[in-house]
């Protein structure tokens, strides 16, 4: 994959009145063949033949007349391109979009790996995240599922010692003082699980990007190749989400705090109200910095000025491709998790009403089992929304900059873009 950006386009399209195979002008009518001549005297030929050109053919009255042939359809234009020939000018450029007038469809696409090799629709950007976790399963697999028992493993005895704290400090002969550390080592234990998980997912999505992205140029990746491709760019990784939740909190300080300390909640209300549709603004704007990072070996600073380029006039469709992908690991994540969860609280928590009472909620069996719910929804949700990020980043590249045929060539596809192609 080329780590330098810019813009580039296929093959010219040809010109108007021009049909493939011809040296541009006007296709002339073949001559037709010259009539025999009639032996004098044989009786086998007869008198009267029809004239030249007028041959009917079989199964045709010979009296009906020869139907004239269809004028062709324009060749579709080349990426990045306008189109031209008679259509040219009709609700821009014509591929993607087929059934409308002037428009031919999709033109043919290379597909090297799990996408075609041409601006991609929601569809195929899902189907490229399942099709890479279903072709190259020996590589994602083993990632997800070994930081994902990592992390639950820590966070399940983290759960135990702060579940273990609470039922201390709800009981009554405790101290004010005493509730105060155990709150305070409560909250303590929940960011170090948080900061875990975190951590986790940005190793996973570091080696997942470049799993897909040789996916892309239908190349295998294994685990210590993901790995290799991903360790000099992970300590950016780090930082760059890093300081993409300073960031948040900062915001969040900035439109909420002054409410809270000038003692209004409407004002603290309405200052939340702005910071969380901004929050999401910024979140879309810079939702394929992480990719741009990995990719094209760019700094922080770098990857974030890519993403809100790569974003910009489209923020609407990655806004909706996000929110549908998000919503479907949301609820895989929950058909999955959800039977571990029951059976947990009816086998070893006492059922719904142990549950209400807030008693064994520290219960190894209680925490043991959701934890492995939730290591295979991670197993198969990470990658999902991890490929989904990567093609989104790979889509609006082929869409902006040209990316195909530098993803072409990588592929060994050596004329592609050409011949139009």
């Amino acid at each position: 994959m080329n780590d330098s950006p810019g813009w580039a386009t296929p093959g010219s399209s040809p010109s108007d009145g021009e049909r493939p195979g011809t040296d541009g002008g006007a296709q002339q009518p073949t001559a037709p063949p010259a009539q025999p001549e009639q032996p004098a005297g044989d009786p086998k030929w007869s008198a009267e033949q029809p004239p030249p050109g007028q041959w009917s053919s079989p199964g045709q009255s010979p009296e009906a007349p020869q139907a004239q042939p269809q004028p062709q359809p324009q060749p579709a234009a080349g990426w990045g391109q306008q189109p031209t020939g008679p259509y040219a000018g009709q609700n821009g450029p014509q591929y993607g979009y087929p059934g409308g007038p002037g428009q031919w469809g999709q033109p043919p696409a290379a597909k090297p790996g799990v996408i075609p090799l041409r601006p991609l629709g929601l569809g195929e950007i899902l189907d490229g995240a399942v099709a890479t976790m279903r072709t190259h399963w020996r590589s994602v697999l083993p990632i997800t599922l070994v930081v994902a028992t990592l992390v639950q493993v820590i966070s399940v005895i983290l759960q135990k010692f702060m579940l273990d704290d609470l039922v201390v400090a709800t009981s009554e002969d405790v101290s004010a003082e005493e509730m105060i550390d155990t709150l305070g080592s409560t909250f303590a234990a929940s960011a170090v699980v948080q900061f875990i998980q975190v951590l986790g997912t940005i190793v996973v999505t570091a080696m997942l990007t470049m799993v897909f992205s040789r996916a892309v140029l239908g190349q295998n990746s294994s685990v210590s190749d993901a790995w290799h491709d991903a360790r000099p760019q992970l300590l950016r990784l780090i930082g760059l989400t890093l300081l993409l939740a300073v960031g948040a909190i900062l915001l969040g300080a900035v439109l909420i705090l002054p409410g809270v300390l000038a003692g209004s909640i409407g004002l603290g209300i309405v200052g939340g109200l702005v910071w969380l549709p901004l929050l999401v603004w910024l979140g879309i704007k810079f939702s394929l910095a992480s990719p741009a990072l990995m990719l094209e070996k760019s700094t922080v600073l770098k990857a974030f000025a890519r993403s809100s380029k790569l974003v910009k006039d489209t923020w609407w469709r990655i806004f909706g491709i996000t929110l549908l992908t998000s919503v479907l690991a949301f609820f895989i994540s929950m058909m999955i998790v959800a039977p571990f969860q029951f059976f947990g609280i009816f086998a070893f928590g006492g059922g719904l009403e142990a549950m209400e009472a807030g008693s064994d909620m520290g219960n190894w069996g209680m925490l043991i089992l959701p934890a492995i719910g939730l290591i295979i929804a991670q197993t198969i949700v990470m990658p999902f929304q991890s490929g989904v990020t990567v093609l989104l980043y790979v889509d609006q590249r082929i869409r902006r900059e040209g990316l195909d045929l530098e993803l072409a060539r990588a592929a060994g596809l050596e004329n592609y873009g050409t011949t139009g192609g």
